[in-house]
């Protein structure tokens, strides 16, 4: 097995896992992203993400995409897994497992010092693969979104001139 960045010309493998993932989870309606959006945004002047390739004899086994973060009370960055992929045939050869350790090394590498992700709540397997590594639930902590129309009025709406 070999991990290596994902690059420019993964895009279409990259936007296909995602997809499957979504299907996998029984949520593919809420992949709304295109293989343009991910060249443009993780592959442009400024990436917002970055990807790590799994392969297995040169075929595409797995992905892992993540990026940056910081905790302020730890004033100390990590790494934020927004997506772990490990296609149907290769589960069970500890290649999701590969996949965080290397993002894992890499955000080390940079001075940090922690991962984190969110997991779909129904998807007990992917919530005991975690634990089995020691990614524990954080039960002082619950994720918050605001997307779509809703986002765009909130960052839209005019302050208030006087603080409430």
């Amino acid at each position: 097995m070999r991990i290596r960045p994902g690059t420019v010309e993964d895009i279409e493998t990259i936007h296909a896992a995602i997809l499957r993932l979504g299907a996998h989870i029984g949520a593919p309606e809420e992949i709304t992203s295109t293989a343009d959006d991910l060249r443009t945004y993780g592959f442009g002047e400024n990436p917002a993400f970055s990807t790590l390739i799994a392969e297995v004899g040169g075929e595409f086994a797995g992905l892992c995409l993540h990026f940056p973060i910081f905790s302020t009370w730890m004033g100390r960055p990590g790494v934020y897994v927004q997506d772990l992929y490990v296609e149907n045939r290769f589960r069970g050869r500890r290649i999701g497992e590969r996949l965080l350790r290397r993002a894992a090394r890499e955000c080390r590498e940079d001075g940090g010092v922690y991962l984190r992700l969110s997991v779909d709540t129904d998807n007990e397997t992917a919530k005991a693969f975690y634990e089995r590594l020691g990614i524990a639930w954080s039960s002082y902590e619950q994720v918050q979104k605001i997307a779509g129309d809703a986002f765009f009025a909130f960052a839209d709406a005019p302050d208030d001139e006087e603080p409430r």
